[in-house]
């Protein structure tokens, strides 16, 4: 048994001593999507959060309401799982700028843990399903045929509202709430719930969430992301448009803090 456990330290020495040449911004990535792809936390954590979403729905359901109930959805990480184009983006050097748009026309994506379930369940009790995502809406198509193909409900253009001149999620969400009562906003963004989450430090976010904590598990109902997100930009000074090496410098300066 001690050989065996001295055999498995070795190896595993030699596999950190080649992780060394990797960059600080792979490595972190291969560890988010391994977390997002491989632990059963993250597939826990989407089921409560569907969970939670039916236990709030079931409580306003008792309600009369004189508007039409809506639900609102972010698309990416909160319906539709993109994990394996992250897979794509390290094995294969796929990036978002130039593969992203083949990847949506191919509507491979997967259906995020109990968000099949849930909305199917809100539309047959008479919500109505909004996906507001910051997908363009050159990607209209690809997102409509993976909507389709996973067997959403309300899978049509109408009631998918995607970015045209503004990434601003708040004009879209007004847009529904002009004449329908919003029950809750599901998504794996602060901006997927409220305009004061963007562009914001990390001190601001921090407050904002303190604002808005009693909305966290009742109209707001966050899915986890660590992939990628809005969190990401004021780690880098407010853009990722940023060259690498100054990204890692930046993550280097956070963690010494």
């Amino acid at each position: 048994m001690k050989k065996v456990i001295i055999i498995l330290f070795v190896l595993m020495l030699a596999c950190l001593g080649f992780a060394d040449d990797i960059s600080l911004m792979r490595k972190s990535l291969i560890m988010s999507t391994l977390w997002q792809t491989t632990s059963a936390e993250y597939r826990a954590l989407a089921y409560q959060a569907y969970n939670i979403a039916r236990l709030r729905l079931d409580e306003d359901l008792k309600i009369t309401r004189t508007q039409k109930r809506a639900i609102i959805v972010d698309a990416d990480e909160a319906v539709i799982d993109n994990s394996a184009f992250q897979i794509k983006v390290i094995v294969d050097g796929a990036q978002y700028n130039r593969d992203f748009d083949n990847w949506v026309k191919s509507a491979e994506a997967k259906a995020i843990p109990g968000a099949l379930d849930f909305l199917n369940y809100a539309y047959e009790n008479g919500c109505e399903i909004y996906y507001i995502s910051n997908r363009k809406l050159r990607h209209m198509e690809g997102t409509l045929n993976n909507l389709k193909i996973l067997g959403f409900p309300q899978a049509e253009e109408s009631h998918i509202l995607l970015q045209d001149n503004t990434s601003n999620k708040g004009i879209r969400r007004d847009q529904v709430a002009k004449d329908h009562f919003i029950v809750m906003l599901i998504g794996d963004n602060l901006i997927d719930f409220k305009d004061v989450f963007r562009n914001k430090s990390i001190e601001e976010r921090f407050s904002s969430v303190e604002d808005f904590k009693d909305e966290f598990g009742k109209k707001f109902i966050i899915l986890p992301n660590p992939m990628y997100g809005e969190w990401e930009k004021p780690l880098y000074g407010g853009t990722r448009q940023i060259p690498e090496k100054t990204k890692e410098k930046k993550l280097w300066e956070h963690l010494k803090k």
